[in-house]
């Protein structure tokens, strides 16, 4: 009697037997060759899994369980990114302590997860908000402490208005706070910081050595942007004192002819009793405080600014007096917080001086004849050649470079230099969930850190987790917390009251899987130097600039340090595009195209959903929703459910799919490894109609299409492996191989032409000789062949065109 398909039952008894096998556990047998493959760990929110989670832990469990079945040692884990301002903030909201909430959205999480039937193995799950957990993040950041990569400075930080909390730059966007959408202001503050800038030619260098898709290799360059020009000194007219800018073309200096410093720079408080229109400046200050980085630096705003009136620079070349203005787009975090302008060749500058009436000199001419910089800016000034600009005139822009350097340096007003856009990483947040930093301030000895033998230090339970109105962490308010010993003098001091932000513990979280349950240490020796590095880790385009430049830089530094045995984390990395909702919108609650992948799993069933996010379209682009689409993947596997009425009890590949079979397993086989999932799933959906058509599927024939479905639905080939007895269990069995000289077809069917037009077709050996080719269109034709033949034509594997007169 035909069992019917009911993936609800096999789905639930087959995840039982693989909890119970502990079937994915990765081995302590360090002599078997290893694979890691890592999926980002989320996040643990009240919302539960969304469909855009299955999407790339499905792709890297397809990669997961064929590497087990090519004979690997694999490493698939999973964890908990748990701390973080959403459960803050629900905590607050709610007056529950985040502990909890933590606890409940992790159980709800795990539950989707395991539904769903990823081989992670459990054993190694790992929790940021653990003590166990955090004990090592605090200790990387008591190394990066003493290394002198981590200090207190006073800075202009984005200030969430909401959150009271400081932003890194990366954690805003558009002006408005990443989490909570809230305009970011800006607010001096004391923060931590850890100096990634130290390490900007190392983790450039690095991606010559990694296997990172190019879109996410040109973000981390252009994120941390390294160029080469110089710094040069303008003079303030009358006085000792210089303003220092930094330029990329130095060869353009003829060209300037006005300067523009920060908001902040120093400058304007120290010649305050100097500047005539103070009042006007300090007004302008005022309105460049209120605004982010990101809007003062959008180039499409309205460019606004102030002359200073009373002070005045002298360009150095060539002696002339520019005025010197105050414009928020010039950030005193970036750079040296001055510029030098060159209106005729920037269109920053150029709309600058337009809006403000000043001059324009163009200063590299056009090799396509003249341009009018009045009208426009001329900015593809790559190369051509110098014009009023002195000695350098007539000289290609290469040279002039070279001759303006050697000038500068030669003169004492300026010296080559290499310069980046990467800042400083923000390290402080103002907040209670997150990971206590392990210094404490003494008046005496400044600030020290804890001993490492007082690690953990946790977080103490208060009573409030409200951020307070002056910026302070909740943390503060805990004085028999805060009020400490000195680990140095032994006199009083206070404990930092700030925390780590939500990236600490997902910069080094992938090392702690290789040996999650050591209290020695974050992992031993042996288990880094087995594991280390991840071989394929995928993760979303968002956080490239975020979580994977900050743990290569956390990575790269405990590599100098010699805890970890490699440079790179990451040997590979992939981004996967988003999932849509069904209008092509991005899914939200407030646009009502949420899909909830728990109604999915119950409605068809885990293998069905998972099927579906494989094959919804490339993986590395955004794919929209659709519900037909679901149902077609569910009628698909109903077909392979069905198959097993159709077996024969004959061994081997049949004659007629023998090709097919060998050219289904090269094709799944290399697609797995190339994110062509949807074209993997379709060459066995076509091998499926070949079955059908036939009437019959031999046992092997079978056995083989349940081993590539398997890493796609896993559920249902093992249950099927099961009914047809073919032996101990699916996932231990070992990946198909294929013959490339099978996989080539035999026969190939060609058309054949009577002057161009199709008049039928015929079935001829693949490798058949031109005449012979000829010789059978013509025979098939022979009825139509009734004028003068001309010209015969043989295009292999195509075509046979017979063209004739008469």
């Amino acid at each position: 009697m035909e069992r019917v398909y009911n993936p609800k039952e096999i789905e639930q008894k087959w995840q039982k037997i693989w909890d119970d096998e502990k079937a994915f556990a990765a081995s302590d047998d360090y002599s078997k060759p290893k694979y890691y493959a890592l999926v980002e760990f989320p996040y643990p929110s009240g919302q539960g899994l969304h469909v855009g989670h299955p999407r790339p832990y499905t792709a890297l469990d397809i990669v997961a369980r064929k590497r087990r079945m090519e004979g690997y040692n694999v490493l698939y884990p999973m964890g908990w990114d748990a701390f973080g301002l959403p459960t803050e903030n629900y905590a607050i909201k709610n007056h529950i302590h985040p502990k909890i909430v933590t606890k409940n959205n992790v159980h709800r999480f795990k539950e989707q997860l395991h539904s769903l039937g990823y081989s992670f193995d459990w054993d190694r799950e790992i929790n940021t908000t653990d003590p166990e957990y955090y004990k090592w993040t605090q200790w990387i950041f008591l190394k990066l402490f003493k290394a002198g990569l981590a200090y207190k400075a006073e800075m202009p930080i984005n200030w969430c208005t909401s959150c009271k909390v400081g932003l890194a730059n990366e954690e805003v966007v558009n002006g408005h706070c990443e989490r909570c959408g809230a305009e970011v202001i800006r607010k001096v503050k004391s923060q931590w910081m850890l100096k990634i800038t130290e390490y900007a030619d190392k983790l450039l260098e690095g991606l010559d050595h990694v296997d990172y898709i190019e879109r996410v290799k040109v973000s981390q360059k252009n994120w941390i942007g390294r160029s080469t020009g110089a710094e040069v000194d303008f003079p303030i007219a009358g006085k000792e004192d210089k303003l220092r800018i930094y330029t990329t073309r130095p060869d353009t200096l003829f060209g300037v002819t006005y300067m523009v410093i920060s908001p902040e720079h120093p400058y304007i408080e120290k010649f305050a009793s100097e500047i005539k229109n103070l009042d006007e400046v300090k007004a302008y200050q005022e309105q460049a405080a209120r605004k982010s980085d990101f809007e003062r630096s959008e180039l499409a705003k309205e460019k606004t600014g102030v002359k200073i009136d009373g002070l005045t620079a002298v360009n150095p070349v060539n002696g002339k007096e520019i005025p010197i203005w105050v414009s928020d787009y010039v950030l005193m975090s970036y750079g040296t917080g001055a510029i030098m302008a060159v209106p005729a060749h920037d269109e920053r500058d150029w709309e600058f001086a337009k809006k403000f009436n000043m001059p324009i000199i163009q200063v590299v001419e056009s090799s396509e004849g003249p341009v009018d910089v009045n009208e426009a800016a001329f900015v593809d000034v790559a190369t051509g050649k110098l014009v009023n600009s002195g000695f350098l005139n007539g000289m290609e822009v290469a040279e002039a470079k070279k001759a303006i350097i050697e000038y500068l340096e030669k003169e004492n007003i300026g010296t080559q230099k290499t310069n980046y856009k990467l800042r400083d990483w923000v390290f402080s947040r103002q907040r209670y969930w997150g990971e206590p930093i392990p210094i404490v301030h003494c008046d005496k000895c400044g600030y020290v850190p804890l001993p490492e033998d007082q690690l953990p230090l946790e977080l103490p339970d208060v009573e409030s987790y409200m951020p307070t109105d002056n910026g302070e962490s909740p943390l503060a308010a805990m004085r028999s917390w805060v009020e400490t010993t000195c680990p140095c003098c032994g006199g009083p001091a206070e404990r930092e009251t700030d925390t780590m932000p939500q990236w600490a513990g997902s910069s080094w979280y992938f090392l702690r899987y290789t040996d999650p349950h050591n209290t020695e240490a974050l992992a031993s020796p042996e288990a880094l130097k087995y594991w280390m590095p991840v071989d394929w880790y995928n993760g979303g385009m968002e956080h490239t600039t975020l979580h994977l430049l900050y743990s290569r830089f956390w990575h790269r530094f405990l590599y100098d340090e010699k805890v970890v045995p490699c440079p790179e984390p990451y040997q590979k990395r992939t981004s996967h595009g988003m999932i849509l909702g069904e209008n092509g919108e991005k899914m939200s609650k407030s646009r009502g195209n949420v899909v909830n992948p728990d109604d999915i799993v119950n409605e068809f069933g885990a293998d069905t959903l998972r099927t579906y996010e494989m094959f919804i379209g490339a993986f590395e682009l955004s794919a929209a929703w659709s519900n037909e689409g679901v149902k077609g993947c569910r009628r698909f596997l109903e077909r392979v459910w069905k198959l097993q009425e159709i077996v024969t009890d004959e061994a081997g590949y049949s004659k007629e799919l023998e090709t097919r079979m060998h050219q289904t397993i090269k094709k799944v086989s290399s697609d797995f490894e190339t994110l062509k999932y949807n074209t993997a799933i379709a060459a066995m959906m076509s091998l499926i109609n070949d079955f059908y058509k036939a009437g019959k599927v031999t046992r092997d024939e079978f056995k083989t299409l349940l081993i590539l479905l398997n890493p796609v639905a896993p559920h249902m080939t093992e249950e099927l492996w099961q009914i047809m007895n073919y032996g101990g269990r699916l996932y231990q069995t070992s990946w198909p191989t294929y013959e490339e000289a099978k996989t080539v077809e035999p026969e190939v069917e060609i058309a054949v032409q009577v002057n161009g037009k199709v008049r039928a077709t015929i079935k001829i050996a693949a490798d058949i000789s031109k005449e012979d080719a000829i010789a059978a269109g013509k025979a098939a034709v022979a009825d139509k062949l009734t004028g003068q033949i001309v010209k015969e034509i043989y295009v292999p594997g195509r075509l046979v065109n017979i063209v004739q007169k008469g």
